[in-house]
């Protein structure tokens, strides 16, 4: 990891593949991610840690299934919203967005519980930034 400061301009201009988060920076022992999205992601769960989402382009939706039933969030660019540990999620962008994450390095992008991964969501903890 470059101690440099990172443009998320460039980084996010440096890839194409959508759901395929890129690292760009560590904070302690947490990943700062970004992360082209358009269409839908898969219901999953992280069940020991939070999820933290900031939208830097475009719009994107978290549908939830909580205690006390289903619910979907819509953020516009600049919104931010964390998903509480354990909670089932479903990250949408229907026309498409860019967002930031911050997550506990390691943290698989379909999280600990989750449905069957469709071939366009990249099952990782993240790739490395090329610049």
């Amino acid at each position: 990891m470059s101690n440099d400061p990172v443009s998320l301009d460039k980084a996010l201009a440096s890839f194409d593949a959508l759901w395929s988060p890129r690292i760009v920076n560590r904070v302690n022992d947490y990943d700062v991610r970004i992360a082209k999205v358009e269409g839908e992601h898969i219901w999953h769960a992280h069940d020991d840690t939070d999820e933290f989402f900031l939208v830097l382009d475009g719009e994107l939706h978290i549908s939830l299934r909580e205690p006390a039933g289903e619910r979907t969030v819509t953020l516009p660019q600049g919104a931010v919203f964390t998903v509480p540990k354990g909670t089932e999620h479903r990250p949408y962008a229907p026309s498409g967005a860019s967002i930031l994450m911050f997550e506990p390095a390691g943290t698989p992008t379909v999280g600990d519980r989750h449905d069957e991964v469709p071939d366009h969501v990249d099952a990782t903890t993240g790739h490395a930034l090329d610049l």
